[in-house]
């Protein structure tokens, strides 16, 4: 039988010495495979663990409930978070109210871009937003993504190097393993009727797309933010308000970005 993956949390309650090993020897005995383990919280650690069949898990849970050093508080089938954390060290944040929301902080950016490299591997039509002011580092690490996740990446909207709006791809370009990368400012603020046509296109594909700037994208398109499947908020520091009308004259207020179009 293929062994399944697991992941474990605990809480410390009582830090001693040996815990760790008392844990990982338990583990041990009911033949249950520890992966990785990290610290992903003050005074939590997560470990990714592989056992043969849910009665080795159930037995285990049984017996670390009658431990008093320990506070159980994950043990389930690993998400995405999970792994991140173990990975990282650390959860990503997530909005309390709308749980499709994520934030990070610029010194995340490697977080971050693991996070959207796993995102990216996913199957099928997601459409993701990014919230963030100028540069931040958002376009960049939808790129470097990319790289991670084996996706060749299309700028239908950008600024990265200049202004670009496309009106139209080329036949290859139709193609569901790309990423489809889109500003939702420089398509509202450049963009012609033909680029709105290929956006449209775009959308019906069984593809990732990115849209950064999702709120004014979908306050000048057919589009709304329930279309979104993930939303993504970049700061340089915790408390930065992501503030559009900023972000709109930094685009568009002076001659720093040249423009081009095909």
């Amino acid at each position: 039988m293929e062994k399944k993956e697991w992941y474990f949390e605990y809480e410390i309650q009582i830090n001693r010495p040996g815990l760790l090993g008392d844990i990982s020897s338990l583990l041990g005995m009911l033949s249950i495979n520890i992966v990785t383990i990290n610290g992903v919280d003050e005074g939590r650690r997560g470990l990714l663990l592989l056992a043969k069949d849910h009665r080795q898990i159930e037995r285990l849970e049984s017996i670390l409930n009658t431990m008093d050093t320990i506070k159980v508080t994950k043990l389930r089938e690993p998400k995405l978070r999970d792994r991140l954390a173990v990975r990282h060290g650390r959860y990503i944040q997530r909005d309390a109210d709308d749980r499709k929301t994520f934030r990070f902080e610029r010194e995340d950016l490697g977080l971050l871009v693991d996070f959207m490299a796993e995102l990216f591997k996913l199957e099928g039509h997601k459409l993701i937003g990014i919230r963030g002011m100028p540069r931040v580092g958002k376009t960049e690490s939808i790129v470097a993504a990319s790289v991670c996740a084996n996706k060749r990446w299309l700028f239908v909207s950008s600024t990265l190097l200049k202004q670009t709006v496309r009106n139209q791809l080329i036949e290859d370009e139709y193609n569901e393993n790309n990423l489809f990368i889109l500003d939702g400012i420089v398509s509202t603020r450049r963009a012609n009727e033909k680029h709105w046509q290929l956006v449209r296109e775009i959308m019906r594909l069984d593809a990732i797309k990115v849209i950064e700037h999702p709120d004014i994208f979908v306050k000048n398109s057919e589009y709304t933010i329930n279309d979104f499947d993930y939303i993504i908020e970049l700061r340089n520091e915790p408390n930065e308000v992501i503030t559009y009308e900023t972000v709109d004259n930094q685009l568009f207020g002076g001659s720093e970005f040249g423009s081009f179009e095909f």
